[in-house]
């Protein structure tokens, strides 16, 4: 790790956790303004404006651009998602034992009026109401949980960075307006695409417009700076951008800054954890053996350039509820990157980029991204060691997920051959094919196992609010054998996960 990394490194590991206001003032005054708009309208059109309005910077060193907030390691607020927990947590926010966040007392005043403003208008509130009384009540025990899913979204998902890069911000923004031209308007499910798509259409001239903004910010710092190599980095950055806000990348440097974006733009928009960047080795690797080709990158760059990237992943801050950081402090987002298997014709895919990727995260030594290699059988001894080497220096990276269990186990759901290959990992533990499916298949409620085990032993009674939803067949003690009891836990678990389905499609219903 070299000194420009060690600085920044240093820089956004001493950053006090903080609030940011920002967002949720934007959010706040366009939801207001535009009442009348589907949801996904207003989604989009807050989106876009934060795109417009938010603050941007760029840090001395940097060689990768984009933030989520108006300083590192600051936190956005999402209203439009709940604020209960907001009203109840937000004057001790900052003196939290572990995950506190800074905010000062005007800071906290302002969060209060914006919030008051969402009241009954939340997604968590929207979501409760379609909760049966049933529901309602599993739900407020604790035997399901999916506070989760109601006060921030949850992410789960790899997007489809392959296109983006194939496409471009402005390619992807004329595929949509093609497809919205083709609907017909007098069937139902064409005209609710079409509210969809026109919310693409803003969310993605926003984003061309956010990465002008860098282009032009890094332009203006150039003209400023008294050092030329640092005024040559600028230029390098502002040429970056002004190359992707709308055209296709055609070079490494250009794909991984878009790529960096995109992660950042969906940070923006949605809050979520888990928002993984699939399989980087593969989608960005045609780009580096390009550019390697034509003298155009050595490989320290690049790696110092996935350093770089690595470091704006670190500094994306996602403030929860006590109710979840009591359990998760330190604020993980488990933002992963695979690296490894097979190719989608079954061939060995590890190349080039994959040993890059590896040696980066195991130089830094980062929370984020998780990374993870899919093993295989055919895996070379030079990977696989290569793995093993950063896994020794005991930051509990990389994870490991098997091709050989893995791909048969997609098939046995209906996933194509082709895509089983092509899955990359998600979050911490979960596996999807990027840009297929996530979150409700990944991200959804929680079932407590040993709830519904001791509710089993007591005759169907939950041990902890005294309740009763789901009749038992007996207690520990009338049970005959061991298989009586495995039989009474699962007609109870069936009773329960077809509950959590219900929770989930409510908040669904709501989204």
């Amino acid at each position: 790790m070299n000194g420009r990394l060690e600085h920044l490194k240093d820089a956004i590991l001493s950053a006090e956790p903080r609030l940011c206001v920002e967002r949720a003032r934007i959010y706040t005054r366009v939801y207001r303004e535009n009442e009348s708009l589907p949801i996904a309208r207003k989604r989009a059109l807050a989106l876009r404006k934060t795109f417009e309005e938010s603050s941007i910077y760029i840090n001395d060193g940097e060689l990768v651009v984009g933030n989520t907030a108006s300083r590192a390691r600051s936190a956005a607020i999402f209203p439009e998602y709940a604020v209960n927990w907001i009203f109840k947590e937000i004057d001790g926010i900052d003196a939290r034992p572990a995950e506190s966040y800074g905010a000062t007392a005007e800071m906290k005043a302002e969060i209060k009026e914006l919030c008051s403003w969402w009241k009954g208008r939340t997604l968590q509130d929207r979501a409760e109401v379609n909760f049966s009384p049933t529901l309602a009540a599993i739900n407020e025990s604790g035997i399901v949980h999916a506070e989760g899913n109601m006060t921030a979204g949850d992410g789960h998902i790899a997007a489809n960075l392959s296109r983006v890069l194939s496409l471009g911000v402005g390619g992807y923004a004329a595929y949509v307006r093609r497809t919205n031209d083709a609907l017909d308007l007098v069937s139902y499910e064409d005209f609710k695409k079409r509210q969809l798509y026109l919310a693409m259409l803003d969310a993605l001239a926003g984003l061309s417009t956010w990465i002008r903004r860098y282009e032009a910010l890094a332009r203006s710092q150039a003209a400023s700076c008294a050092d030329p190599a640092r005024a040559s980095e600028l230029e390098e950055i502002a040429h970056t951008c002004a190359a992707i806000a709308e055209k296709a990348p055609t070079g490494f440097r250009q794909a991984l800054q878009l790529t960096c974006f995109v992660q950042m733009a969906l940070q923006i928009e949605s809050n979520g954890h888990s928002l993984s960047l699939g399989r980087m080795d593969q989608y960005l690797y045609h780009f580096y053996r390009k550019d390697s080709q034509a003298g155009l990158v050595t490989p320290e760059q690049a790696q110092e350039l996935l350093s770089c990237t690595w470091l704006k992943l670190l500094a994306v801050k996602k403030v929860r509820p006590w109710s979840h950081t009591r359990f998760s402090a330190g604020g993980p987002l488990y933002q992963n990157v695979t690296i490894g298997g097979v190719t989608r014709e079954g061939k060995d895919a590890v190349n080039e980029l994959s040993f890059l990727i590896l040696e980066s995260v195991g130089d830094m030594k980062l929370t984020q991204p998780n990374l993870s290699v899919r093993y295989h059988k055919d895996m070379s001894d030079e990977f696989l060691k290569a793995a093993v080497e950063v896994i020794k220096r005991g930051f509990g990276m990389p994870a490991f997920n098997n091709d050989e269990v893995v791909v048969p186990g997609m098939l046995k759901l209906g996933v194509s051959l082709e895509d089983a290959r092509d899955y990359s990992a998600i979050g911490c533990i979960e596996v999807a094919v990027p840009g297929k499916w996530g979150y409700r298949t990944t991200g959804m409620s929680f079932l407590n196992l040993m709830r519904v085990f001791l509710a089993t032993i007591h005759g169907g009674v939950d041990t902890k609010t005294g309740r009763t939803f789901h009749g038992g067949t007996g207690t520990l003690e009338s049970f005959k054998d061991f298989d009586e009891l495995m039989t009474a836990w699962k007609d109870q678990l069936a009773y329960y996960a077809k509950a959590s389905v219900g929770i989930d499609m409510a908040i669904d219903a709501a989204l």
